[in-house]
């Protein structure tokens, strides 16, 4: 199975509560058919991601540079969704722990790391993950799923939400940047995670830069080129020997792509 169809079988669908779209992770031209859909003009699609990604906004009655009847239009049709918190813990050094919970109930944490002169959040692409790597706790559950595009995203929201950096700053960011090193492996959900870090990246909105994001894998060789043709982020591979022998125990994921390769 591919990865593609890989995040197909497991990622939810779209839509929330009442059948309305969740309008998070929409990339522009998705967005911008969403709205054609209802019958509103492309232009729209800018003004509505400048309010979610840029201004942070949770409701469409606060875009106040969209009509009142077309605000009550798109509440009609689509919902602004984020993650849920069902715990929030913060350590004396400022970090903060959120266990985030998706409308199917199922969980993932997120973390935000403060330093002196930059913050930085790790995300989670799966709930569970498929490998056993020795050094890592959610190698222990199995993989109940990949996370979509929207949760992937709104982890980042919740994060902005909760240490108050709405409107995006341009310097001294709280959360100045990302780790995709999480709960599961990255390259194993790799379309809905792309997907949601160019919107993470994009320049009118959120607008993290591709230097400023880390993606973190046990080593999935035959996707490690995609990721740096298709995203240009930083990858690191947890390595954790220096053979193949001790890697076999400790990442098992080495029996299939071994350092000597």
């Amino acid at each position: 199975m591919s990865t593609a169809q890989h995040a197909q079988v497991l990622a939810p669908s779209p839509e929330a509560a009442g059948g309305r779209r969740n309008i998070v992770g929409l990339d522009r031209q998705e967005l911008t058919q969403a709205l054609a859909d209802i019958g509103a003009p492309a232009f729209r699609a800018r003004q509505i991601w400048h309010w979610l990604y840029h201004r942070g906004a949770t409701d469409f009655a606060i875009m106040t540079t969209l009509a009142k009847e077309f605000r009550a239009l798109l509440a009609e049709k689509f919902v602004i969704e984020r993650p849920a918190i069902a715990v929030d813990q913060k350590s004396t050094d400022g970090t903060r722990k959120w266990l985030l919970r998706f409308p199917d109930g199922q969980e993932v944490e997120s973390v935000h790391i403060p330093e002196e002169d930059r913050g930085t959040l790790c995300v989670s692409s799966q709930v569970g993950c498929t490998l056993t790597c020795k050094f890592c706790h959610t190698g222990t559950q199995k993989l109940v799923r990949n996370l979509s595009t929207p949760e992937i995203v709104g982890q980042v929201m919740v994060a902005r939400d909760q240490i108050g950096e709405w409107p995006s700053p341009k310097d001294g960011r709280l959360l100045s940047n990302i780790v995709m090193m999480g709960m599961g492996e990255p390259l194993y959900n790799f379309d809905n995670v792309a997907k949601a870090l160019k919107i993470v990246m994009d320049g009118e909105g959120i607008s993290i830069s591709k230097r400023k994001i880390t993606l973190s894998t046990a080593g999935v060789v035959p996707m490690i080129h995609r990721c740096g043709a298709e995203l240009g982020v930083n990858l690191a591979i947890s390595l954790h020997a220096v053979n193949d022998e001790l890697r076999d125990r400790i990442v098992p994921i080495n029996k299939k792509y071994p350092l000597s390769m």
